[in-house]
């Protein structure tokens, strides 16, 4: 018997959320509105530099005013495009986000060859497909988005079902029914052919919406039963293998299944990974409880292990290397505050209260390594070590690249507790960035936070555009805009929605 083709019900999808996606914009004082504006300003700067000099290249570098391709997304280009998409539209910059369409339809290629990252692929281009599908009910975003998830499925024919970090999306190599496409490796960096656990472990919330959409449930089947792919199973995987004092290991094998060594970071190369399991509950309507169990014990190792206080009074996640300590933090850490918030409002009495000061803490120190430099723009990494709190001691990891992750906890800081300090600490972002980053033809990263002369990086990275400036609006608008009850922003800051009702037409 054949089935009935799959249709996702749009309308009724629209219908479930709670607020107008845009906001009923009541009521705010002329100041935090003067804010918002100054922010879509700097929006539309980003984009019509990008457009002008570098459309349809990934990233627009805006010194020398031409576009940059990278090797981080295989052939696809365009990475500032979709990035950008839902940011634009979101901030109502209604002729730039048709620009931004428009190349989606006529130039957006996805028959391309070359090594891509699966992570990359899939938070920048299948999240921001995902999101702006979702926000306009365009069909072009949602089946260029399961075309492209299509071509990501290969990388995880894996012994263990734990996808490799790399995948060539054109289609030669090895093929089988269930995995029509390329072949996958791991990264030439990664530790013994290891899997990275934020690699690995940020890919459920997009699956389990390709699945959604598609009707096909090869991209994750209810995740809620672990025995199923593939995004369920990495959670099986994860399940089983032993973890350290409750820690979870950057490395994973994806042949053994087991950690291929002991270093733990809530920095870069963890990060999402927790942020997907307390995000994953967060988008099943609460249902997902393996999810949430997963991030509680989770956040619990880390509170016992990593947590400490220097001797200044500044509270910090160390990272953990075999059971020793390095007591420094990467800017990439920095969006644990948000997450600790976020995950604090589902928690009962104590626990909530305890979770709240340490997510305003660990934000505030962010906050102290913006302060501490002279530019306010913050290191890429900050240690806490003789004589130094909060400040790169290293020449190599004192520059600034437009980074989200610290305007990213202000935002959900002041959507949870709305203490005015978080608009003031944003709003010294966006001096800061308007007087050290932007040049004349776009913004730019810069090489050295310490310094007020400092050297741009001639890069304007797509994720200024979908992640830095979108929480800087959000963080002056009101709270029902994108509303935290309707959505669940995707670790590029790509909101998708909360499951509230079941769709299928």
């Amino acid at each position: 018997e054949t089935r009935a083709p799959f249709r996702f019900d749009y309308e009724r999808f629209r219908r479930s959320l709670r607020h107008p996606v845009r906001g009923g914009r009541s009521g705010e004082d002329p100041e935090t509105r003067a804010r918002r504006m100054k922010i879509k300003e700097m929006m539309k700067f980003a984009w019509d530099n990008y457009k002008q000099y570098a459309l349809g290249k990934n990233e627009l570098r805006p010194l020398t005013k031409n576009g940059h391709i990278g090797n981080m997304f295989g052939g696809l280009r365009g990475a500032t495009v979709i990035d950008a998409l839902d940011t634009l539209y979101i901030m109502e910059l209604e002729e730039e986000f048709q620009e931004a369409k428009q190349w989606v339809e006529k130039s957006f290629d996805l028959n391309v060859n070359g090594e891509a990252s699966l992570f990359e692929v899939n938070i920048r281009y299948i999240g921001g497909l995902l999101a702006t599908y979702y926000l306009t009910g365009e069909e072009v975003f949602k089946s260029k988005a399961l075309e492209l998830g299509e071509k990501l499925l290969p990388a995880f024919n894996t012994p263990t079902g734990i996808p490799r970090g790399v995948i060539n999306l054109g289609r030669q190599g090895t093929a089988s029914a269930a995995f029509p496409f390329g072949m996958s490796w791991s990264w030439g960096w990664a530790s013994a052919g290891s899997s990275i656990l934020a690699e690995f472990g940020t890919l459920h919330l997009e699956f389990l919406h390709l699945s959604e959409l598609s009707g096909n449930p090869v991209f994750a089947e209810k995740a809620s039963e672990p025995s199923l792919a593939p995004v369920g199973n990495i959670r099986r995987v994860l399940s089983r293998v032993e973890k350290p004092q409750g820690l979870y290991p950057n490395f994973l094998s994806p042949v053994t299944g087991s950690w291929v060594q002991h270093h733990v970071s809530i920095g870069g190369l963890g990060d999402s990974f927790y942020e997907y399991l307390i995000k994953s509950w967060l988008m099943s309507d609460k249902k997902d409880s393996e999810a949430k169990k997963m991030y509680d014990d989770a956040l619990e190792a880390i509170e016992k292990h990593l947590v400490k206080k220097s001797a200044g009074g500044l509270t910090y996640i160390a990272e953990w290397r075999g059971g020793i300590l390095d007591h420094k933090m990467g800017h990439l850490a920095c969006f644990s505050g948000g997450m600790i918030a976020l995950g604090a409002q589902h928690s009962a009495g104590d626990r909530r209260q305890r979770h709240m000061e340490l997510a305003a803490e660990i934000t505030s120190t962010c906050h102290e390594s913006y302060t501490r430099s002279d530019t306010k723009l913050g290191p890429e990494a900050f240690r806490f070590d003789a004589g130094s709190e909060a400040t790169a001691t290293r020449l190599s990891e004192r520059y600034y690249i437009l980074r989200p992750e610290v305007v990213e906890s202000y935002m959900y800081l002041w959507r949870l507790t709305h203490q005015p300090k978080y608009r003031h600490w944003g709003w010294e972002v966006v001096q800061a960035l308007e007087k050290y980053c932007r040049v004349e033809a776009g913004f730019s990263g810069i090489r050295d936070v310490y310094t007020t002369t400092p050297t741009h990086d001639n890069m304007q990275q797509s994720f200024f555009l979908a992640e830095t400036l979108k929480y800087l609006y959000l963080l002056f608008c009101e709270d029902d805009v994108l509303s935290l009850e309707d959505w669940v922003f995707n670790t590029e800051a790509h909101p998708l929605p909360v499951n509230h009702t079941d769709l299928k037409a």
